[in-house]
Order: structure tokens, then sequence, then C-alpha cells
């Protein structure tokens, strides 16, 4: 009986072993989705299905270009509406199959970031459709906006989104978690009610706060917690720290994104940083072994800036050699008397040459 009672009280420390183990396996998912005689996947899950059903297919885009594999069953419409919430103001839809050409026909945008169109897919078989910006793949410099930590400030965030909208070079924004408060459903869903203030789209992974439901809405709202994508040449992989730590399952992921972007100009993202600059605040990896071993391998990999939250402030700093910022002036609580306030980084990369310039922009 004694024993019984040691493992029953073990039971729940086990289940905490791998805390995000459920959303790494959950990431896996996001993109897919059948109805209304459609089968979809979009490729490495850079968006989340939003809506499916007879003619018409919604996505939340969370990266700057979206392939698409559509499948037609039997009895399903010719004409589907495409609508991509969060996406590239000047992304274009194209489609194909069979390497022919699909009709489309462009919809109204009445938001820069909501695009609309119809296509016409094939009776059977599979369609690849392609959304994104004519010159997505084409290598040269640009500049994006990062951001952390909203939490309770939601309701004043479209001040940053205003001071970034005077900025008409911000290509998008890399969000490194915290988008809410406490991550519930309401929370989420406002949060992207109040994007359409901003003239660019916003790609995220998710914040300790995101964690805070026993039902996680954040990826079948948002997309992925951890993901990669490339844009004019350079590489973005966002990863899911918000316990502390990353799962196996994403470091396996990363390795390979590491090996894709080697000879690249690589960013990453994420909310809780390895290592925190000052060090006691709770404001890193749970272990500094892991921690450790992630920066090196970032090191290794010749990763360019790593890019944080979850401390309410701006820290510049050093990781392995490689160039790190703290910036989690969205508005949540600031850190006490650093008089930092509401900020965010414009962040300018070059293809050829790697990141020029981080410059703090303040809001307040």
């Amino acid at each position: 009986m004694r024993r019984l009672g040691l493992l029953l009280a073990l039971l729940p420390l086990a289940g905490c072993v791998r805390p995000a183990e459920g959303r790494a396996l959950k990431d896996l998912q996001i993109g897919r989705a059948e109805g209304g005689g459609l089968s979809v996947v979009v490729e490495e899950g850079l968006a989340a299905v939003r809506g499916l059903e007879t003619g018409a297919l919604t996505l939340w885009g969370n990266a700057p270009a979206l392939r698409i594999r559509a499948t037609a069953m039997a009895g399903a419409p010719e004409w589907w509406t495409l609508v991509v919430r969060n996406a590239m103001p000047d992304a274009v839809l194209s489609a194909e199959a069979g390497g022919e050409p699909l009709e489309v026909e462009e919809g109204p945008s009445l938001v820069p970031t909501v695009k609309t169109w119809r296509v016409r897919l094939p009776p059977s078989g599979e369609a690849r459709l392609t959304v994104a910006p004519p010159d997505w793949e084409s290598p040269r410099p640009f500049r994006f906006a990062a951001l952390a930590d909203v939490q309770e400030a939601l309701p004043r965030v479209g001040d940053i989104y205003a001071r970034m909208n005077e900025d008409p070079s911000l290509r998008f924004i890399v969000f490194s978690g915290d988008l809410t408060e406490s991550g519930s459903r309401e929370q989420l869903e406002e949060f992207q009610e109040r994007l359409k203030d901003s003239r660019v789209p916003l790609y995220a992974t998710l914040g300790n706060h995101e964690t805070f439901t026993l039902d996680v809405q954040y990826q079948e709202l948002v997309g992925r917690g951890s993901q990669h994508f490339s844009y004019q040449g350079v590489h973005f992989s966002l990863l899911d720290t918000g316990n502390g730590t990353v799962d196996p399952i994403v470091e396996e992921q990363l390795d390979g994104w590491l090996e894709e972007g080697r000879d690249a100009v690589h960013v990453v993202g994420m909310h809780i940083a390895p290592l925190d600059p000052v060090g006691v605040r709770n404001g890193s990896f749970s272990s500094r072994n892991e921690a450790a071993a992630l920066v090196g391998k970032l090191s290794r990999a010749g990763v360019d800036v790593t890019l944080y939250g979850h401390v309410h402030s701006y820290y510049a700093y050093s990781n392995a050699g490689i160039p790190a910022y703290i910036s989690g002036g969205g508005g949540a609580i600031p850190e006490t008397f650093d008089g930092v306030g509401r900020h965010y980084l414009a962040v300018d990369v070059d293809p050829s040459s790697g990141v020029e310039e981080v410059a703090v922009v303040r809001v307040d």
C-alpha cells in the first residue's frame, strides 16, 4: 500500500517531464483538414485552417508564403472561395494542377492583410495553390519588426500598430509570445481582430501565458508553436519555449531547420530565452544544461540573431557569439524603474551580408 501511495504521488510529476509534448504533437496536425468535399494540406503547417465548408476555405496565415495542396472529392463544386487572413498585403494566388494553370479571380480586400480569391479546382486530382508576394523567393534586403508580451495591454496594442504603420518599409512582425493574458479563445480572437489595425501581418510563436488554459486554443486559432519559413533569402525559425524548455520533437525539427539555413541568414525567435542576461528573475530555461546545449547548437549552425520576450524590457547581449535581444515591450507590466516602456525592434536584414541593424523604436 505504501508503494502504491508513492506511485500515485509521482504520477503528476511524470506527466510534467515533457510539458510541451502535447503541443509539439498537435503542431504536426496544423494545416490539415477535410470537409465540404475538399481535402486540404498546408505544407509545413504554416497556416491554421479556420473554416472549411462546401465551396469555401479560410486560413489564418503564419508565414509570408503558403503552399497548399487541395484535392476535390466527387460531387464537390468547381469554384472555391479562398480567404487568407493575416496575409501579406501584396500576396497573389497562383494555382495549377497537372502542370496546367487554374482559373483564379481576385476578390475585394477591405483590410490589407485579408485576401480573397476564387479558384476553379479540377473535379478530381490534386491542385497546388501558392499564396505569396511575387518576389518572396528573390534574395534582397528588407526590414521586419520584432515584438512580444502584449498580455493585459491588448486594448492598447493599436498604438503600437499605428507606430509601425508609419514605417512603410516593414514587411511583417515576428512575435515572440505572450499575445494575451491567459490564452483564452476570447482573448486570442480579440488579438486577431485588433491586428486588423496593422497594415502588415504578424507571425508568432506562443508564450507561457498562452499555456494558462487547460485546453490550449493557440494552435487552433493561430497555428504552430514551432515552425520554419524563409522570405527573400532569409530563414526564420520560431520555437515553442512556453514552458522554459524545447520538446525533443521540436529539437529534432530544429536540427533540420538549422541545416537548411546553415549557408543563409538565419533568425531564431522564442519566448523564454535559454539564458537570461541578469539571471535572477526566472526569465530563462529551467535547465542550464539544456540552455547551454541549445545555445551551442545555434552557434555552431551559424545563426545570425536570436529574438526573445518574457522579460518586459529591452536587453541586448550575446549568446555564444550570437547577437541576442530581449524585447518584451508589447505593453505587459514593465520592469520596475527601467523606463523603457512600450517598444518594438526594427530589424534590417540583407541575405548577402546578415543582420545590418537592430533599432529600438519607442511607442510611449
